[in-house]
């Protein structure tokens, strides 16, 4: 009886199913309502922000500067044809008459080799400068040079246009020729005068480089530098000006084109003195600094700025030395090379910025890690839905960047190979537009024996940090954080393989053999 009820009122509910249609659709659409409720939700699951920027920050044009890696210095005036570094003020301009002059060969030559911009001496301490100037009568204006006519400033400006790399000019504060000079208000006056020219006649200008050099002996001089670095910034916005101590790039404190092993981006430019740095402080940086300063190393390629025949560049190996100890170490390389009597950049030169320029590309274009299997010690948000993920370290560029999640104390990325990988090595970035952050880190490696075994230790990252150490070989790495000014955030790691250099001191095997250069190139070890 009981089974027929229930039949009965089975059947009686099917019957009025069929009997309302609303109620049918209504039925046969909850459930599926409920599932997509709950599908939608997961899949609107938002991925936790970035972290906070930790100031100081680099401004855009601070960036720009800082992803050209390297400036080419061009050292060119009366003095390439007086074999003089510091020129007299008083050499007769007709001296000045490079007959192949070709502007367009510098701005190759610096494109070809990767740097960014090329900076003129557009007037040096002697005064002569090589513009038309309507302030002086000591320029091109007055030289034999294009029957007096001629303007290596906007022959520069126009190639480096059609080229696309940026153009810089240095104005030098010391003039030895102008009669003003030593009269504070007037030598201002016709100083800014000149600087104005220079920023509203020849596009956009991308650096202003300052010094605050004068021999012993010369008038006393105040130089408003306030008041230049605001007219700069107000007729070429995206300009940085180059000074001992900024205000948008600061001087690494040497002319060797070697920073400090620990190089802080950070700077209190109110403790720096233009013409008296403390160069100690200008090495390394300050990790509480109040302003983002990153330097700027400048070297020459031959012992002198100024061309002379005498003499003769560096190496390849020498420059590639100086790179390391430059752009490794978060700062720009702004290399001088000198154009000659003749108006040119001497082949000597070119050659070795071709061969400088293979070295790299034979160690950089290959990143051995890229095939790794990556994991992290943690990764900011959800694993399934994160922008931060570890593989962001094998991407090019700043953009993208492995973020840990926040409150750990443990900061380690591990890289893990099919097979055993060879590399003497290791380049790391951090997204500078995040603020600076790591303050020590150190690489490790797996060894036969189960154990990780330090390869390298080090302070700051910043923009690039490369280390160079005896030649390893492993399948298993360990990057280690082990200081954070905030969360640590690795936009790249590379591991790569030097061939040319002899083996660095920065290694640390304090138990392993020491690895020594076999015709430029390292035995390989083990461990």
């Amino acid at each position: 009886m009981e089974m027929n009820n229930s039949n009965s009122h089975h059947s009686t509910i099917q019957t009025r199913k069929l009997k309302d249609p609303i109620v049918t659709n209504i039925n046969l659409i909850i459930p599926f309502f409920l599932i997509s409720l709950s599908l939608t939700s997961s899949s609107l699951a938002f991925p936790k922000p970035p972290p906070l920027p930790i100031l100081p920050l680099p401004s855009s044009s601070q960036l720009s500067w800082q992803l050209g890696d390297m400036a080419l210095f061009l050292h060119f005036g009366t003095n390439t044809f007086t074999d003089s570094e510091w020129g007299t003020g008083h050499t007769n301009p007709s001296i000045f008459n490079p007959k192949d002059l070709d502007t367009k060969q510098w701005v190759r030559v610096a494109k070809d080799a990767g740097f960014s911009r090329v900076i003129l001496t557009v007037k040096h301490h002697d005064g002569f400068c090589l513009w038309p100037s309507e302030y002086t009568d000591y320029s091109v204006g007055s030289s034999s040079w294009r029957n007096g006519s001629g303007d290596v400033v906007g022959e520069l400006a126009n190639a480096a246009r059609e080229a696309g790399i940026g153009l810089g000019v240095y104005l030098s504060p010391w003039d030895r020729h102008e009669g003003c000079y030593g009269r504070t208000v007037e030598y201002n006056g016709y100083f800014l005068g000149q600087m104005t020219e220079l920023l509203t006649r020849y596009g956009e200008i991308k650096e202003v480089w300052l010094d605050g050099a004068k021999g012993e002996g010369e008038k006393d001089m105040e130089y408003y530098f306030d008041c230049w670095f605001s007219l700069i910034h107000q007729l070429q916005p995206n300009a940085v000006i180059f000074s001992d101590g900024g205000p948008d790039t600061r001087w690494v404190g040497d002319e060797a084109g070697v920073a400090g092993s620990t190089c802080w981006s950070l700077f209190n430019g109110s403790s720096a003195m233009i013409g008296n740095t403390d160069y100690e402080y200008s090495r390394g940086g300050d990790s509480h600094g109040q302003d983002w300063i990153p330097a700027e190393c400048d070297v020459s390629i031959r012992p002198g700025w100024f061309w002379h025949a005498s003499e003769v560049p560096k190496s390849a190996i020498t420059l590639l030395d100086i790179y390391y100890k430059s752009v490794g170490r978060n700062c720009l390389l702004l290399l001088n090379v000198p154009p000659n009597s003749s108006g040119l950049i001497s082949m000597e030169d070119v050659e070795v910025l071709q061969e400088f320029t293979i070295i790299r590309q034979i160690i950089f274009s290959n990143n051995v890690a890229s095939n790794a299997v990556l994991a992290a010690s943690s990764t900011r948000g959800d694993s399934r839905n994160t922008p931060f993920d570890v593989s962001n370290i094998l991407k090019d560029g700043i953009y993208t960047y492995w973020a840990p999640e926040e409150n750990q104390n443990d900061w380690t990325i591990y890289l893990d190979f099919e097979e055993s990988i060879m590399f003497n090595v290791l380049q790391i970035q951090e997204p500078i537009q995040m603020g600076q952050r790591v303050s020590a880190f150190h690489l490790d490696v797996l060894t036969n024996k189960g154990d990780w075994k330090i390869v390298v230790n080090s302070t700051t990252v910043g923009y690039r940090r490369i280390l160079r150490f005896s030649t390893v070989e492993s399948q298993n790495l360990r990057f280690v954080v082990d200081k954070s000014r905030a969360d640590p955030l690795i936009s790249y790691l590379g591991f790569h393989f030097d061939p040319f250099s002899p083996a660095s001191s920065e290694s640390l095997f304090s138990d392993s053999q020491v690895i020594l250069p076999v015709s430029n190139h390292s035995r390989i070890v083990s461990i």
